[in-house]
């Protein structure tokens, strides 16, 4: 699983022109899986995502986590992330999740974090969305688990 956090002052998900999830101020997840990903890639990531250190404390310095600020959380599925760019100029797939699958993994990902954590906006598995941003900093990571 492979996940590119971006730190936001509000984010949004529309479909078709319209806006089916947005956020304030927190996190926007894209989210890549990967042909083994299984529960544990999915409590590996939300405990990342959750506690990684990224918002400012008092003194300016990245050191709170959205759980500490009570930020929103926007979970998008992005399949390209888990592309093999290695080798030539067309990006390969062979590590990316079956969609049947990767849609599994994402709605368990997204229940879990729900559960476990907070409830968090999201898009919609295998659809044509346009993700609007505006980035924090810009402050963004990447993360594999």
């Amino acid at each position: 699983m492979k996940g590119l956090v971006q730190r936001v002052k509000s984010a949004s998900v529309s479909i078709n022109e319209e806006t089916v999830a947005s956020i304030d101020s927190g996190i926007l997840l894209l989210l890549g899986v990967e042909k083994d990903d299984s529960g544990l890639q999915i409590q590996k990531m939300a405990r990342k995502v959750f506690n990684l250190r990224i918002f400012t404390d008092a003194d300016g310095k990245m050191n709170k986590s959205l759980s500490d600020i009570n930020g929103d959380l926007l979970v998008v599925s992005q399949f390209t992330l888990v592309a093999d760019t290695t080798k030539g100029n067309r990006p390969g797939f062979s590590k990316g999740a079956t969609p049947a699958h990767g849609e599994f993994i994402y709605n368990a990902f997204v229940k879990h974090v729900s559960t476990e954590f907070r409830e968090c906006q999201s898009g919609v598995f295998g659809a044509d969305m346009a993700v609007a941003l505006v980035n924090d900093g810009p402050v963004t990571f990447w993360i594999e688990t």
